[in-house]
């Protein structure tokens, strides 16, 4: 059973055994109630009684009769025992919430360690997109006539994007905090790093040269030539072919 599995088992115990100690402390605090109101009853009678032997004579004022009766101080004791029950039963109570709230602790520790070391082996192992993408346009540059492109391709996709889509797809998912590179290359009329799918301009003078399908309302491969819409404007002369 996994640390999950057995913290899910005994949270849903948890309820049941605090409804069980909450009531027993409802049945002492019953009974406590019930014998102070006696003990109150016993000590009045007694007091009472103590009154009348001095004035009837039978008991002076620094006689030892004047104490309360046996019983009514049996019952304070029993009163002083059961309200230490109480605190003991709600300190138990305490306790076993305590150390559930420890379990939950331990576990999110536990997580937060493994996301650490999922980010360390991650950045270990993954290539800078930077480094990825200049590849990619020293191939194109490499062509002088400019044609044999393609037009299209798949950005890598690193730890970081692959965080910011799972937190755009999932607003309670957790983030990872992974640094981004600052001199990564921007492209496109939005000005951003490459991501999924992306075009090239069939104009080699285009100053932006690749754009995201999404910012030219792209939503497969173009057929043909493409020229995005700075350079579809331009004379026909001024497109080097």
């Amino acid at each position: 059973m996994s640390f999950l599995d057995e913290f899910q088992a005994n949270l849903d115990a948890l309820p049941n055994i605090l409804q069980r100690k909450y009531s027993l402390l409802s049945n002492l605090d019953k009974s406590l109630q019930e014998i102070q109101r006696q003990n109150e009853q016993r000590c009045e009678q007694d007091i009472d009684d103590m009154k009348r032997g001095i004035k009837t004579g039978n008991i002076t004022s620094n006689s030892s009769l004047l104490k309360f009766s046996d019983e009514a101080l049996e019952e304070q004791k029993h009163a002083i025992r059961i309200a230490d029950e109480k605190v003991a039963l709600a300190a138990r109570a305490y306790d076993l919430v305590d150390a559930h709230i420890q379990h939950l602790d331990q576990y999110l520790k536990k997580i937060d360690e493994d996301l650490r070391r999922e980010r360390e082996n991650v950045a270990a192992t993954t290539l800078p997109v930077s480094a990825l993408n200049n590849n990619v346009k020293a191939g194109s540059s490499g062509d002088s006539s400019g044609r044999g492109r393609k037009k299209t391709r798949l950005a890598t996709v690193t730890a970081a994007a692959a965080a910011a889509a799972a937190a755009s797809t999932n607003p309670t998912s957790m983030e990872l905090d992974l640094p981004v590179d600052p001199n990564e290359p921007t492209y496109c009329f939005c000005n951003q790093v490459s991501y999924g799918e992306m075009v090239a301009c069939d104009n080699p003078d285009c100053k932006i040269e690749w754009f995201h399908y999404g910012c030219v309302g792209l939503k497969e491969q173009p057929k043909g030539k493409w020229y995005c819409s700075d350079c579809a404007g331009l004379p026909k002369r001024k497109r080097r072919k």
